[in-house]
């Protein structure tokens, strides 16, 4: 058995696809679902059992034939202020998994983000050093939460305990692709304008604001879902321990990721540029691009697939179609 926390979540549930896609079908999910369309997310999937999440630590002492642990659960949204929430679910929770892997003998995958990396003064290397996680700055809470955990995994790490016989953090970086359409606010780019786009209307970016940066020249380390998860679970098959960022390597710019969105809809581009908000502006991260020399020390070495491709796929094999659920 296979369990995923935050299942029906973007990246969760394409976890849940590349696992049947694989045959496996031996997986339980956990999540909340909610009044929404999140359970579309996984209407094409296939599992044998549902974790209520309050139940989840319950669920794992009573079960012997859990297999690994894949936890994708947490308060994504950088615009959520309560503290004790954030630290209860990105936190509190993720060192009860990792204690509890680490007693029964079981891997345990878990998502981290490059939102650690603040605004990227301190490089965007991925040591599992405690030191080097203890260093990085992040811009808001949800950074802050994944930061901590990320500690206490270095920590153990360095100290030799406390450990499952595998654990990989995965230090994802601007993923987007199919199932993110429920994140509002927190939708990619391609999928916030993609409607737009589809009728043949103009779009708006942000300027900058920022000496020596163009307007829409803010760059950010775009990895396409289907990429993001592949590199993944190549660790998790190698039973890898340590931190690896999940980035393509290359930076690419907002204006890019606009115009490979009219490319892939085949009409010309239409941008504007508007002003940030006052209080966006010193938090926003004007350029990530993850090293990606430990990914590939670990074994992984598939080619990423080019911005242009990854969103042609995107809005051909899915935005565009009637069912764009992976």
């Amino acid at each position: 058995m296979i369990v995923i926390t935050g299942a029906a979540g973007f990246i969760g549930s394409n976890f849940v696809a590349a696992l049947n896609q694989r045959g496996i079908t031996q997986i339980a999910i956990c999540d909340f679902f909610g009044t929404g369309d999140k359970w579309r997310n996984l209407a094409k999937s296939a599992f044998v059992e549902m974790i209520p999440p309050a139940m989840l630590l319950d669920w794992l002492g009573s079960r012997s034939d859990v297999e690994a642990v894949i936890h994708m659960a947490a308060i994504s949204a950088t615009t959520v202020a309560d503290g004790d929430l954030v630290m209860d679910a990105n936190f509190r929770l993720s060192v009860a998994i990792l204690d509890h892997c680490a007693a029964a003998g079981v891997p345990l995958m878990f998502a981290s983000s490059a939102s650690v990396y603040g605004h990227g003064d301190t490089g965007f290397d991925d040591e599992t050093v405690p030191s080097h996680v203890l260093g990085l700055r992040p811009l808001n809470l949800y950074g802050w939460s994944k930061r901590q955990f990320d500690f206490v995994v270095a920590d153990r790490v360095a100290r030799g305990t406390g450990l499952p016989p595998a654990c990989i953090g995965l230090r994802f970086f601007n993923v987007f692709g199919p199932n993110e359409y429920h994140k509002q606010g927190m939708k990619s780019l391609v999928a916030k304008i993609a409607g737009s786009v589809s009728r043949g209307e103009g779009i708006t970016l942000f300027k900058s604001h920022r000496a020596g940066v163009a307007d829409g020249d803010q760059r950010r380390d775009f990895i396409y879902v289907k990429d993001a998860v592949a590199a993944s679970m190549a660790l998790l098959d190698s039973r890898q321990t340590g931190i690896f960022n999940i980035g393509t390597g290359v930076a690419r710019s907002f204006r890019e990721l606009a115009e490979a969105t009219f490319a892939a809809f085949k009409l010309p581009s239409k941008i504007d540029y508007v002003d940030m908000p006052e209080d966006l502006r010193a938090k926003y991260q004007y350029f990530t691009e993850a090293k990606t020399a430990r990914l590939r020390e670990a074994g992984y070495d598939t080619p990423f697939a080019s911005l242009e491709d990854s969103v042609a796929d995107y809005i051909q094999g899915y935005i565009a179609t009637d069912d764009p659920y992976r």
